[in-house]
């Protein structure tokens, strides 16, 4: 093997180790070796997707958080959960004659204007979609890590390529951020291609293969993400029993865990991670035992 390819695929392996290992838990929220993502930042307390999300994550201890990036009219990257503006913003006051008010039908200078924040709490009014890279700089400032969710791919053609430059162009895909990113999505064809361009980067498959169809998964995932109420030990056993791309087992990560008793069901199953709009209450939940 030629030098830089050794190079690379050693990279590659210390990026994948160095994922969801447990740090301090004062800063991290990790509680012994399980993370606590904060999901869409803080959304519990803050509006979901917002910087202020992310402010709120960083305040209460967590490093991880997670978003979902979708693409405007004009070919900018912004962060939003939904395929339309309606649920978290002014949209509809704004702009009242462009229903169904989907994202990828408004510039991203038409969606800079939108409120974002009211819907949420009065205390948040005049709060702003942020583009992605708003919202990396403002993960960079906390110096925290990020579950990055390509959001409806078959919307928006090419949109893998384009969150990779934007990833570069703000420096995270430098050996600096490799433990620090994951990129996830409900799409196996985009993770596929994620992985085929940048073999390095850390991916996770959103959803619950049959433990049968693991080993095809492990092709291009690392991480295998369901939701908590599709698992049991039994299947989590199964994904740790698959070695993933960078030639480490499998790990989990569980969504959405807001509760005391779902936390400690996700314990039992034997999750590496889970992924909460209350991280705090998660948290406390564990070290009270």
């Amino acid at each position: 093997m030629h030098a830089r390819a050794v190079a690379a695929t050693t990279t590659a392996l210390l990026g994948a180790a160095a994922l969801l290992s447990p740090v301090p838990a004062a800063r991290a929220g990790d509680v012994g070796r399980l993370t606590v993502l904060a999901h869409r930042g803080a959304s519990a307390y803050a509006p979901e997707n917002t910087l202020a999300a992310v402010d709120k994550a960083a305040a209460l201890g967590f490093t991880w958080v997670e978003n979902d990036v979708q693409r405007t009219r004009d070919g900018r990257l912004v962060v939003i959960h939904d395929d339309s503006l309606r649920r978290t913003t002014n949209v509809e006051q704004v702009f009242p004659g462009r229903a169904p008010w989907k994202v990828k039908d408004f510039t991203a200078a038409e969606i800079a204007r939108l409120d974002a924040g009211s819907w949420f709490s009065r205390a948040y009014t005049g709060t702003r979609v942020p583009t992605l890279a708003q919202y990396m700089r403002e993960v960079e400032h906390h110096h925290e890590k990020l579950l990055l969710e390509i959001k409806n791919p078959e919307l928006y053609p090419g949109v893998e390529r384009q969150i990779l430059e934007q990833l570069g162009d703000e420096g995270w895909l430098d050996r600096r951020h490799r433990g620090r990113l994951v990129v996830q999505s409900f799409s196996a064809d985009s993770l596929r291609l994620v992985h085929r361009l940048r073999p390095a980067v850390t991916t996770g498959y959103l959803g619950t293969p049959s433990a049968a169809t693991l080993p095809r998964y492990a092709g291009f995932a690392d991480l295998i993400n369901p939701s908590v109420g599709s698992i049991s030990a039994g299947y989590v056993r199964s994904v740790h029993s698959v070695h993933g791309p960078h030639g480490r087992p499998l790990r989990v990560l569980t969504w959405t865990v807001d509760d005391a008793v779902t936390a400690w069901k996700a314990v039992g199953y034997g999750v590496d991670g889970v992924i909460s709009n209350k991280p705090d209450v998660v948290r406390a939940a564990l070290r009270a035992s």
